[in-house]
């Protein structure tokens, strides 16, 4: 099963797009704990470093309902603004949405057809007798190179498929980065209240435990203090 997932800001400020780079984190840590592969398809960065507005992953593994019904919907982070710090707006939403009906196009040497003719030399003129330089066909989607860096035309063949799949990919790209601004404009607003899942805390850790030894400390005092009274 292979589903595609989108995290995104929708219109949300710079705020949402550092929560975004955060809950991605926590995001493929969780996969990788459930044995989830995963691709990240897309990014759109952010307006400040390490943050980012979307983000498009293709997770495969055979059942994910069970991983996404935890992940789908809108996602709350509850703390102050890491970049403006009198601001007073505490909750800050995003997106977790599945991006249904998009297809990755997958690319397979079956589906190319190949051309022999002659290298050509500046004004078209042929400037080998033999047949070495090769046009390779992707079928499924029209996609074609030409090669003739080589004097042998298997060399051109395999700098055909290495060129011809690099061609395939970004244009399946492309067209993957238009169908999600379509998709994308769809959950510009991100939906806010009765978030799927709430985070808080700049370390986004689930259960923050206090490291220093402040409190032990004062405990020991009391007990110490308490000791004293009770010798005298």
């Amino acid at each position: 099963m292979e589903k595609l997932i989108q995290i995104t800001s929708g219109r949300g400020p710079l705020e949402c797009q550092w929560v975004v780079a955060k809950v991605l984190k926590v995001f493929l840590e969780e996969a990788k704990h459930n044995n989830i592969d995963y691709e990240i398809i897309h990014r759109e960065n952010g307006d400040e470093n390490l943050t980012l507005k979307s983000v498009t992953l293709l997770l495969k593994v055979k059942n994910l309902d069970e991983f996404l019904k935890t992940w789908l919907g809108s996602i709350c982070w509850t703390g102050k603004s890491t970049f403006r710090k009198l601001h007073k707006r505490s909750n800050w939403f995003i997106g977790v949405f599945e991006l249904e009906g998009l297809e990755k196009t997958n690319f397979n040497e079956k589906d190319i057809q190949f051309q022999t003719t002659r290298s050509q030399g500046s004004g078209g003129q042929n400037v080998n007798k033999v047949e070495t330089a090769v046009r390779a066909t992707h079928v499924p989607t029209g996609q074609s190179v030409f090669v003739q860096d080589s004097r042998s035309q298997l060399e051109n063949k395999k700098l055909s498929i290495i060129r011809l799949k690099e061609k395939v990919l970004e244009q399946n790209i492309i067209n993957l980065q238009k169908q999600m601004q379509e998709t994308w404009n769809n959950h510009l607003q991100v939906q806010r209240g009765d978030p799927i899942r709430t985070f808080s805390g700049t370390d986004f850790k689930k259960n923050y435990q206090e490291k220093s030894f402040k409190k032990q400390r004062n405990v020991l005092k009391n007990e110490l203090k308490n000791y004293k009274n009770d010798l005298n």
